[in-house]
């Protein structure tokens, strides 16, 4: 059972709740190891995974909705408790979600800790350029609902671990692993050299139909940025260019979108392999 430390959230000057105003400061938890979840469904996700976690900012009510999950943790977390949610509101600057934990991401995986720990055959995400956390947080979610078994996140994408991020997946950000952030096109060379396939979800008249591409093996869809896409770089260090057949008057979907067809399509034939 997890020790609470119950205090007040109306004394706004408790160095404690400044985890919390960081939500209107998105780049300060960037590429860093602490984050915050925000939302009952995100924040008993966290609580049902090995994440640690610091503090909770929520109301006496809520708190009692979290008691199960609460009680089957063994840390101490520090409980700040408004009196209703325009308490909470007066913490972080506004009340979408009135319950709100501060966590840590413990050590992250390495690449080959994700290629030796992944069953076979593999499915990976990889991520280059993408900017919004949204997007990012969508990608997450796709990725966890149709199989994949690992996230590489490259050094020109925003990190998964943002609040916008972590809301959108659902916090299902919290059972996925996650490499990041690296060099993508060396990460993609290693990838390679252990035997998986990365695909450019590539949308040019060069690529292939995806559906003519042989996605059974161990592979890694590869997802740009969603401006520009691909980057240059990226794009060269994948073994082939994949596209979705699309309309001709529509030249590409957002990349939430594009992920979802993509995984969608890596699990049509492998489920269509089976004896």
């Amino acid at each position: 059972m997890a020790t609470l430390h119950l205090l007040d959230a109306t004394d706004l000057a408790h160095p404690g709740l400044e985890p919390f105003r960081t939500l209107r400061r998105q780049r300060d938890l960037e590429r860093r190891a602490p984050f915050v979840a925000e939302g009952e469904a995100v924040v008993l996700r966290l609580l049902a995974s090995p994440y640690p976690v610091t503090s909770l900012l929520t109301t006496p009510a809520r708190l009692e909705r979290l008691r199960a999950a609460l009680d089957a943790r063994t840390d101490t977390i520090d409980v700040f408790l408004a009196p209703d949610d325009d308490g909470v509101r007066r913490v972080s600057g506004f009340v979408s979600a009135p319950v709100k934990a501060f966590g840590h991401v413990p050590r992250p995986p390495t690449l080959d800790n994700l290629l030796r720990d992944a069953p076979r055959p593999r499915l990976l995400v990889a991520l280059d350029g993408l900017a919004s956390a949204e997007n990012v947080g969508v990608v997450v979610r796709n990725a966890a609902g149709l199989g994949a078994h690992g996230l590489v996140v490259g050094a020109t994408s925003c990190s998964p671990f943002l609040t916008r991020a972590i809301r959108t997946s659902m916090g299902t950000v919290f059972r996925t692993p996650v490499v990041e952030p690296v060099d993508l096109v060396a990460a993609l060379g290693r990838l390679r050299a252990a035997g998986v396939t990365c695909v450019a979800a590539h949308p040019a008249p060069t690529a292939r139909p995806v559906e003519t591409v042989d996605l059974r093996g161990d592979v890694c869809v590869v997802l740009g940025a969603e401006g520009d896409g691909i980057s240059r770089e990226v794009l060269a260090a994948c073994d082939v260019a994949a596209a979705l057949p699309m309309a001709s008057d529509v030249d590409s979907l957002n990349v939430g979108s594009a992920s979802a067809a993509m995984l969608y399509e890596v699990g049509r034939q492998r489920r269509a392999a089976r004896p």
